[in-house]
């Protein structure tokens, strides 16, 4: 587990795990780490060549990286509704409360040293022996800020500081932390010096590592009992494991024994220390977007609220793998046009991929709000019921999140990190604001309007932050098209949910029917373009990409743009269509009305 895995996930992975994720930071990890190399490299910083060869060698592990969050995904995805159901709503409350206190531990902690170790390797110096001695300097580094933090921890725990914040319960529970913060900073420092060393697929491998070590050795406990200490346990051995393998690893290519090793009088300590000032305000900015209203609804509401509240923020955030997944080429390619300062390739580049993402995750949040009723208590149990209507609230929210990464993705200009961070400081702050306001007077609920006007404000704010850098990602982003379509296929979508009684068949039917629905309506009111379906198609393997190939090619200079007055003309059509479509569905086969043959 990382600094980064307990931001993303809140719980247990982004790995989206929600009780502890395993997924690297993305966007924001890769971006405080481009705009950083200019103060740690040369100081005239990185030349173009050896920015697009460091981009090329991350690229050339992407298919393992890839396949290491889509595993971390499927992994926090299986195992979290074990845990909730095996704790139990308050346990699990509790259990949230800790990684979410641990999220701004780790900052403390972890932060400046594990981002600050792949920088460094990252850059080039003229020290002899500069590898060696960044390895053994970082080392040590880690191991000082380990004990000292669990130091910090067992004082005030002792000293009664914990049980004043959390409650006595929590006293020993921040025992177990500090044990885990010890395992977790040497996890992640041999995970960030792997991909420094340009292992990045080794880096990636430790993650899943640690998601399956984590599930092998925490359900069995919990199972049997042992409760949050049972899941602390398995988050350190977890941690144990893999930060032994990754020293290892890293002991094959730079001997640890550098440890031991006195740098040079002109190995730069002090800046190496600081350079990653940028990384820890982003990472407190995102902690506090991410953990400040499951610390303040415990404060007010009691342990089961925190825990139904923390499954329905995990549903809801289920919605970021779709930006996750499309940011994967813009990602590696960004880093590149921005040395060469060739905004105009980039200003095309974003509003595709905002609106592929605004697209397919509006259908998503369509889909698991027509089926919110069925799936919680399902994968949750029935014991999770109260989440339902929190994430009602919560989804707006986190379609506005998922809208905002691609934007942010794109905003990697080593001049103008000032405009990310302070868009990102004002969502923190309007987070912080409203949780505070609401919480306490409507519990869950004050949260989730809290946490979703926050979320959905980081679009508005890093638009704005892009347009200062440069470029507009909404210039051909067509969101109203996007809307109009999302709006068309809602009503069949929510139609279809009603008259499907079997909750099991409904799981099945609904997600199918709802995507086709929307790629159908996303052609007809021209958010996409006839042939760019087939183009995802075509890039899949044998059989399925040779045959999508030549559809493509003949349907490339179809022109799917109207007329305003085509485009009016043709939502009237869609509406129609859409309304009678729902309108059959709901009287042959409504369960009021009709036959329900679906049920």
């Amino acid at each position: 587990m990382s600094v980064r895995a307990v931001l993303e996930s809140r719980g247990a992975e982004f790995g989206y795990n929600k009780s502890f994720p395993n997924q690297s930071f993305g966007y924001c990890g890769y971006y405080v780490r481009t705009a950083s190399w200019r103060s740690v490299g040369d100081r005239s910083g990185p030349t173009v060549s050896l920015l697009e060869d460091r981009v090329s060698r991350r690229s050339s592990g992407s298919l393992s990286t890839g396949s290491a969050r889509i595993a971390t995904l499927f992994l926090g995805f299986v195992t979290l509704p074990i845990i909730f159901r095996l704790l139990g709503p308050a346990e699990f409350g509790d259990y949230s409360v800790l990684l979410s206190a641990f999220a701004f531990y780790a900052i403390l902690v972890s932060s400046g040293i594990v981002d600050g170790v792949r920088n460094s390797l990252e850059a080039e110096r003229s020290i002899a022996d500069w590898e060696p001695y960044v390895v053994g300097y970082y080392l040590r580094l880690a191991l000082l800020f380990a004990l000292t933090g669990a130091f910090v921890l067992v004082f005030l725990s002792r000293n009664g500081y914990v049980a004043t914040l959390f409650g006595d319960t929590y006293t020993s529970y921040v025992y177990g932390l500090a044990i885990l913060g010890v395992s977790v900073q040497f996890q992640l420092y041999s995970r960030e010096t792997l991909a420094g060393l340009g292992l990045q697929g080794h880096a990636e491998s430790l993650g899943v590592l640690e998601k399956v070590a984590f599930a092998v050795v925490a359900i069995p406990l919990l199972a049997l009992g042992f409760g949050v200490p049972g899941a602390l346990v398995g988050h350190a051995v977890a941690s144990i494991i893999c930060g032994a393998i990754g020293l290892v690893a890293i002991h094959q290519h730079v001997s640890l024994s550098s440890v031991l090793r006195i740098p040079p009088r002109e190995f730069p300590r002090t800046e190496l220390l600081a350079v990653n000032s940028v990384s820890v305000v982003l990472l407190f900015l995102f902690a506090l977007l991410y953990h400040v209203d499951i610390l303040l609804l415990h404060q007010f509401r009691e342990s089961a609220a925190v825990g139904n509240y923390r499954a329905a923020l995990f549903v809801a955030e289920l919605l970021w793998f779709v930006p996750i997944a499309l940011q994967a080429v813009p990602t590696r390619s960004t880093p590149a046009l921005w040395a060469r300062d060739r905004v105009e390739e980039l200003a095309p580049l974003a509003p595709k991929t905002t609106r592929y993402t605004a697209l397919l995750t509006a259908v998503v949040a369509v889909i698991l709000g027509a089926l919110a009723d069925t799936l919680v208590p399902i994968y949750f149990g029935s014991d999770a019921t109260p989440a339902i209507g929190p994430l009602l609230v919560l989804l707006p929210g986190a379609l506005g999140f998922a809208l905002a990464r691609p934007v942010f993705a794109a905003s990697k200009a080593e001049d103008a990190v000032r405009y990310p961070i302070a868009a990102t400081a004002g969502a923190a702050g309007i987070t912080v604001v409203l949780n505070i306001l609401l919480i306490p007077p409507y519990g869950m609920y004050g949260a989730a309007v809290a946490t979703t006007i926050g979320y959905g404000s980081m679009f508005v704010f890093h638009v704005l932050a892009a347009r200062r850098i440069g470029f507009d990602p909404l210039a051909g982003a067509r969101l109203g098209r996007v809307a109009a379509t999302t709006a068309l296929a809602a009503v069949p979508i929510f139609a279809l949910a009603t008259v499907v009684v079997n909750p099991w068949l409904a799981l099945l039917l609904v997600p199918l029917f709802g995507l086709f629905i929307a790629l159908v309506f996303a052609v007809l009111t021209g958010t996409i373009a006839p042939s760019e379906p087939f183009e995802l198609l075509a890039a899949l393997p044998e059989p399925i990409g040779p045959r999508a190939e030549p559809i493509r090619r003949r349907l490339e200079d179809v022109n799917g743009d109207l007329t305003a007055v085509g485009w009016f003309q043709s939502m009237l059509f869609l509406a129609g269509i859409t309304l009678l479509l729902s309108g059959i569905l709901l009287a042959t086969f409504g369960p009021d009305t009709g036959v329900p043959v679906f049920g």
